[in-house]
């Protein structure tokens, strides 16, 4: 054996068992802190973990809960595992949030236009294709961006239903269950306080309205596919879908109307385009 490799394997061979028996490991410190494993220590260079193509991402199997990489197509960007599925680790929005009793609401309709883990959900305006999507899709009321800042974008069910989560991180769309415990909470009259209150947005009567809740509920209208897919309901009816379905393309969902103070529950078929009010996690 050469001097130099002599000299060289039990100093790895030190090494390894050093770094095996530390309580923690600097690399470029030598005062890792106490309360971490690893410290990395740099004032020029960063940490680079695995990259790879989102096909590669999800091909990984069994992937660790807090598994972290790097997506260098699509979507680019950092992904994490958590609760079975992927997730973007982005810049979310901060949504602001209302106490119903013990649940906290959404203060305001979805407006995403891509899922939770940053896959783009479909914007389909034209009437045929949306009928004929059968995947998720979104579009504006009347195919107008001007209604987005106040009614959010309308979801068709399969949008609601699909796997990769509408609902930003630490969010989600509320089960038929979770609907009827507001509603039990609010009693008698509940659509009235879910309600804004006056005849700006709702036709009038807009019948005991008072939105004591707080929840701010507005007329966005809906997207039919009753024959053709058309707009309707602005200033007259609200629609919110949930997460439960009944039957093969059936989903529930809750509606506002001008003329009641109810909170009504209805099952509809996914094809149709709907609000979408999330509730924390």
């Amino acid at each position: 054996m050469k001097p130099s490799l002599r000299f060289i394997i039990p100093c790895l061979l030190l090494m390894i068992t050093l770094f095996g028996k530390a309580q923690q490991v600097g690399i470029g410190t030598t005062t890792p802190n106490v309360s971490a494993k690893l410290e990395i220590s740099s004032t020029n260079s960063g940490f680079l973990p695995p990259r790879m193509t989102a096909a590669q991402r999800i091909a990984i199997s069994t992937p660790a809960e807090g598994l972290l990489v790097y997506q260098t197509d699509d979507s680019k960007g950092y992904y994490y595992y958590t609760g079975g599925t992927w997730s973007s680790l982005r810049d979310e929005k901060t949504y602001a949030r209302l106490t119903i009793g013990t649940q906290q609401w959404m203060d305001k309709n979805l407006d995403v236009t891509t899922y939770r883990n940053g896959d783009i959900i479909p914007y389909i305006p034209d009437s045929a294709a949306w009928i004929g999507a059968g995947t998720g899709a979104w579009c504006y009321y009347n195919n107008d961006p001007s209604t987005n800042a106040a009614y959010g974008k309308l979801y068709n069910g399969a949008a609601v239903k699909d796997p990769r989560g509408l609902a930003p991180i630490g969010w989600h769309i509320p089960s038929n269950s979770e609907w009827t415990v507001m509603e039990t909470f609010l009693g008698a009259q509940a659509g009235a306080k879910l309600k804004v209150r006056g005849t700006n947005t709702w036709t009038s009567p807009n019948t005991g309205a008072t939105n004591s809740s707080g929840w701010s509920g507005l007329p966005g209208g809906y997207r039919s596919v009753m024959g053709v897919s058309d707009f309707a309901g602005i200033g007259i009816n609200g629609y919110w879908w949930s997460s439960t379905e009944s039957g093969s393309g059936f989903i529930y969902l809750r509606n506002l109307s001008y003329g009641s103070t109810a909170l009504t529950s209805y099952l509809y078929p996914q094809e149709h385009g709907f609000s979408v009010r999330c509730i924390k996690d």
